[in-house]
């Protein structure tokens, strides 16, 4: 990876905009199949692995995980990420007396072990790993490599696009021009803005409370989603704190959002209360260690992810409700599949911004985005209520799936990122 801070002309194959997860991911798999790349981000790479940046923790499914490491980033991170080896989802309630949540005997249970077909090898459902971790080893994998330049922190200013090339203009007056322009800015964005691609959005009224748990017992790699009235409470395994060897679990509480903030100002003991009755009692006594996160909830698909030279990646295509985790393992689909289009176009000399480049990867990408939309939209609002009717037609389905082991089979390979058209990266296969 090189850095100039020159102010002469560059020239690069792709522009990324955002070295966020998703951006900096795009990155390392185009630079490990040499194609010249331009990353962009208004933040020092430092900066975004600093604990306080970001509190949150990343489920990176199977697939998801195959394709990291055929890029070369896994190797950086495999000592961070504890293994998922079950999954259990029900349903449950406040209890209005302030005691633990109590929870549906009905409910649904994933085992890694029964996800495997025959003469298949058995493997984790996927992995938690902390997000600064995740951006610690993406930049460490892009210091390798040549054909990769970082440009951080930079300001972009501007973007021209025309028939034959694209060119990003940054605040401090250095200029590059690409074949392709890649927005990987999150939900925001410059780039689409100005490409005059239409967003459609709507908020869910929720908001999603992150904090680390630490428990007297193992999780033993269970993944936890309590459904509650206000929405799921997700329990996610994380390794043992490697200071003090405390077991650890991270947690994403999606609550209403107009009674977020009362809830961050809590004391400590009256947060400790309202987060414990939550979290139950099944691995011991619990508390929230560390910082307290918050972040809104909405759901947004862009009306097409290219326009001419650009092509968009992860939430600035579209973004999901956390309830599944899938929000990162759709961003890296994106990832796999435009740099396994523009490889291939590379490779054979094509220009790598040309509109059936693009055409390919918006045909390739768009049933998939919005098939996740619609599934994580609908459980969101199936679950995230009081109704009895609903109550229980929810935790009979929930059972009924889980005495149904190919339907249950199958939604554990959907989990892992192993269902569908999958691009070579996903499958393990080198680009």
């Amino acid at each position: 990876m090189t850095a100039n801070n020159g102010t002469e002309e560059q020239a690069a194959d792709v522009v990324v905009v955002g070295a966020g997860l998703i951006g900096a991911t795009l990155a390392a798999a185009l630079g490990s199949a040499g194609v010249r790349v331009a990353v962009i981000d208004r933040l020092t790479g430092s900066s975004q692995v600093a604990p306080t940046f970001d509190g949150r923790t990343t489920a990176i499914a199977h697939g998801s995980q195959r394709a990291l490491e055929t890029i070369g980033v896994w190797r950086f991170l495999g000592h961070h990420a504890q293994p998922i080896l079950d999954i259990r989802i029900s349903d449950g309630r406040l209890d209005p007396t302030g005691g633990p949540a109590p929870v549906s005997p009905l409910h649904l249970h994933f085992d890694h072990r029964q996800a495997a077909r025959p003469g298949e090898a058995v493997a984790p459902m996927g992995h938690i790993v902390e997000n600064r971790h995740i951006r610690a080893a993406l930049f460490r994998r892009l210091e390798e490599l040549p054909a990769v330049s970082l440009l951080a922190p930079a300001e972009l200013s501007g973007a021209e696009r025309s028939d034959n090339e694209a060119r990003v203009v940054l605040a401090d007056g250095r200029a590059i021009n690409a074949a392709l322009l890649v927005s990987a800015e999150g939900r925001g964005g410059m780039l689409r803005e100005q490409a005059g691609i239409r967003l459609h959005r709507a908020g869910y009224g929720q908001t999603a409370i992150v904090v680390t748990a630490e428990h007297a017992l193992p999780h033993r790699g269970v993944a936890q989603e309590k459904f509650l009235p206000a929405g799921p409470f997700a329990i996610l395994p994380m390794t043992d704190d490697p200071a003090t060897g405390a077991h650890r679990s991270s947690i994403v509480w999606t609550e209403r959002a107009e009674l977020v903030p009362a809830l961050l100002r809590l004391s400590e003991a009256a947060f400790q209360n309202e987060f414990a009755r939550r979290f139950g009692e099944h691995l011991g006594a619990v508390k929230a260690v560390g910082p307290r996160f918050s972040y809104p909830l909405s759901v947004q698909t862009a009306e097409r992810l290219v326009a001419p030279r650009l092509a968009l990646v992860g939430d600035a295509a579209h973004g999901i409700h956390p309830i599944a985790g899938q929000g990162w393992n759709l961003g890296l689909r994106d990832v796999a599949a435009l740099a396994e289009i523009v490889v291939d176009a590379h490779r054979l000399g094509l220009d790598v911004g040309h509109a059936s480049v693009l055409a390919d990867y918006e045909r390739w990408r768009r049933v998939d985005g919005l098939a996740m939309i619609g599934a994580t939209d609908g459980l969101n609002r199936l679950f995230s209520n009081d109704v009895l009717p609903l109550r229980l037609v929810r935790d009979v389905g929930l059972a009924a799936v889980n005495r149904m082991p190919p339907l249950r089979r199958f939604f554990m390979r959907h989990a892992m990122g192993l269902i569908g058209d999958l691009p070579r990266l996903i499958k393990g296969e080198a680009l």
